[in-house]
């Protein structure tokens, strides 16, 4: 910051952002954080640590603890006002990479502290959206439970049930989730930005059950 003193009318340089004690404070939180120490993230709080301060990607503590699915620190973090949506230069944050990843202790810890069911990640989906394409059936479950738009469309041109269709194995564990996204009133005739349907990319992928859970709920 520069600044004029009033004495004299020079122009002084000063650094009156931060001072070094804060700064390394939250170095310190991203630490502990990254070691599930939630003693010492309740201590560094304590102390006056800026709970939402960034790191050199953007991310706050609670996105590092998210990363590493590390429940406590990120249960620490939240109960002292963490916030749940602060994303990082990549559009990630708390909520939705727990989302993503299916790290479900710390999504429904985010779900019920401030979760924004609509926030969208760089490639413009929801939560829901890779949730599906991984496989996730109980972050699946979650987060329609919550309320997430099961018909939001990314930037891809996909929903979650076509993302769960193309991108999965049609195994067990997708044709599931597609059975709970029919379930909470997915649209499956929902087409892609191609106009190709959830039923018609089965078929080119040969899997056959996820075909015959499609075709009973009227996909064409």
């Amino acid at each position: 910051m520069i600044v004029r003193t009033a004495a004299t009318g020079l122009v002084i340089a000063a650094a009156f952002a931060k001072p070094i004690w804060a700064q390394n404070m939250e170095t310190d939180l991203h630490r502990a954080a990254a070691a599930n120490d939630a003693a010492a993230i309740e201590r560094l709080i304590a102390a006056g640590a800026e709970i939402d301060a960034r790191d050199g990607s953007g991310a706050t503590a609670l996105l590092t603890a998210t990363h590493r699915n590390h429940l406590e620190a990120a249960r620490a973090l939240i109960l002292a006002g963490a916030d749940v949506n602060a994303q990082d230069r990549i559009l990630d944050s708390p909520y939705l990479y727990a989302g993503a990843r299916g790290h479900l202790g710390i999504l429904e810890l985010t779900l019920s502290h401030g979760a924004d069911l609509t926030s969208t990640n760089r490639y413009g989906g929801t939560a829901l959206i890779p949730a599906a394409e991984r496989g996730h059936v109980e972050t699946v479950r979650t987060l329609i439970e919550a309320g997430v738009a099961v018909d939001h469309v990314n930037n891809l041109g996909w929903t979650a049930l076509l993302e769960a269709v193309i991108l999965g194995d049609g195994g067990p564990r997708h044709v599931e989730i597609v059975r709970r996204l029919i379930a909470a009133g997915a649209d499956v005739n929902q087409p892609d930005g191609d106009g190709v349907t959830a039923l018609r990319h089965a078929r080119a992928r040969g899997q056959a059950e996820m075909i015959a859970v499609l075709a009973a709920a009227g996909a064409r």
